[in-house]
């Protein structure tokens, strides 16, 4: 009888330990973030602001995107960004010009554009062809309505944990790291790129000071380039606790690169050609099926970081359509709220 009783509890306790290799198990495929989903909340946010600011006796905001040339993947970006406006609410227009357009007659456009009131947000959708200056093109924006938040006023009061304008892509991935409940305070972060309009910022609010006017992540960032050897690489992402991958490169990150519980962010959009199909398909710049294995949380590409770039350029121009707000109409907006 005592023998029957050891035996049974000895079962038992291998069905406890089997159950807890699966639990383990489980627990060690990453948690895909989907973006669209985050994106789809953000856009209910953004609906419901516009609603608002519209009964209380303001137009509708409105966004104009500029769009240079026949770049295919452009054409597709921007047609994603004026149904996202209409879907919160907001009132758009897309201005077509050919690739031969001149610097200085983009220029004028964009002046005329700056100083029609009817208009909140502009931006002028990159690349634009070789024999443009785009840094010029980004700081003839007016800052107020810089919607990409690249102009060099609203980049440098980003730097400064100042409130503005933030780029789309960047604030895209702060905010899956916020809405995830990822901890970024006292944390290791590698961002691999360093590009001015998603590189450099994401590592801007990850690493700045939570206390500040626009509050950053308090984290530890490393930033990695083009001239960053591999194996350099690897050691840093090896104990960072978030990678962030934005180089623009396919399979960049791969498994061995990352430690066991990291949070892992693709923002890289690649275009490889699929073996089995022989088409064109979209990859980012994570082994997505290896780094699952080993990773807390992961976005997929696409439907990670993409719906929400576009969801927060919604978010930018309606605080655009704030900014122009002359004082009278400030003290109605309060009166009426």
């Amino acid at each position: 009888m005592a023998t029957l009783r050891a035996l049974k509890k000895l079962c038992q306790q291998s069905q406890l330990q089997v159950c807890s290799v699966h639990m383990s198990a489980a627990r060690q495929e990453a948690v895909v973030i989907s973006g669209r989903k985050l994106a789809r909340q953000i856009r209910e946010e953004a609906r419901a602001d516009v609603e608002q600011w519209v009964s209380t006796g303001n137009r509708r905001p409105h966004l104009s995107v500029v769009l240079v040339g026949d770049n295919a993947a452009s054409h597709s970006y921007v047609l994603n960004k004026t149904r996202a406006a209409a879907d919160v609410g907001i009132s758009s227009e897309t201005i077509l010009k050919p690739s031969c357009i001149s610097e200085d007659e983009l220029m004028d456009l964009i002046y005329k554009l700056n100083t029609d009131h009817r208009v909140d947000g502009l931006l002028v959708q990159l690349p634009l062809p070789d024999h443009i200056d785009e840094r010029r093109v980004c700081n003839a924006v007016s800052p107020g309505k810089d919607v990409d938040g690249f102009h060099v006023v609203n980049v440098g009061r980003m730097c400064l944990d100042q409130s503005t304008m933030l780029p789309a892509t960047p604030w895209g991935v702060w905010e899956i790291i916020k809405r995830t409940g990822i901890p970024t305070l006292g944390k290791n972060v590698v961002v691999a790129g360093r590009s001015k309009n998603v590189g450099m910022p994401i590592a801007m609010l990850l690493h700045t000071d939570g206390r500040h006017e626009r509050p950053g992540g308090d984290a530890t960032v490393t930033i990695s380039h083009r001239y960053t050897p591999k194996d350099q690489l690897r050691q840093h992402t090896r104990i960072a606790d978030i990678v962030v991958a934005a180089a623009g490169i396919p399979n960049l990150i791969t498994a061995d690169m990352i430690k066991e519980g990291a949070a892992v962010i693709d923002v890289g959009i690649n275009r490889v050609l699929d073996p089995v199909t022989g088409k064109d398909r979209l990859v980012g710049d994570v082994d997505f099926e290896g780094v699952r294995q080993k990773a807390s949380f992961i976005t997929p590409v696409p439907g990670g970081v993409g719906p929400m770039t576009v969801a927060m350029l919604m978010k930018n121009t309606i605080k655009a359509a704030h900014n122009l707000l002359t004082p009278a109409e400030r003290i109605r907006m309060v009166a009426a709220s």
